[in-house]
């Protein structure tokens, strides 16, 4: 079992301790489905601006009503592990929902991070209430052209079953 990987409520108890420690906790979210370089980058960038960066994980179900039938293509299990194999990821929650306020509201950031494919203005609007009410930052960093899941997806072969 990676320590790492955490349910809600323990990520609510670290992130309390955190931040009784006067640590700066980052919290991001995604689905993070084929992990590739653009998610590293983006990772890596979000780790940089606090102390300890936690990730929430789409649960499966939340992944398939996102992105479609065939998705995910890892589990969440295998997706959580993946993340936390990564030196820059400092806590790794599963998150059952469409929308990351539960892992928001257990994690209060002090800054809450996004990829450049979002704006203000597009952050879902219960995520960015929560978000307003604990007081975190919110940082959009850029997005990296080219990389994505669904562009690795398309450049596989079909196979023709």
């Amino acid at each position: 079992m990676n320590t790492k990987i955490i349910d809600l409520d323990e990520l609510a108890e670290r992130a309390k301790k955190l931040r009784a420690a006067g640590k700066k906790l980052v919290a991001t979210n995604g689905c993070f489905d084929l992990l590739h370089v653009g998610h590293v980058h983006y990772l890596q960038a979000a780790r940089a601006l606090g102390d300890v960066l936690a990730v929430g994980l789409n649960g499966d179900r939340s992944v398939r009503e996102l992105k479609g039938s065939g998705r995910p293509i890892n589990n969440e299990r295998d997706r959580a592990e993946v993340l936390a194999a990564l030196e820059c990821v400092d806590l790794v929650t599963i998150f059952p929902d469409m929308r990351a306020t539960q892992f928001i509201s257990a994690s209060v950031p002090a800054i809450y991070v996004k990829g450049g494919d979002y704006t203000s203005e597009t952050l879902n609007a219960e995520e960015s209430a929560v978000l307003r009410k604990i007081g975190a930052k919110i940082r959009i960093l850029p997005f990296e052209k080219g990389y994505s899941t669904s562009l690795l997806l398309e450049r596989l072969p079909k196979t023709g079953k």
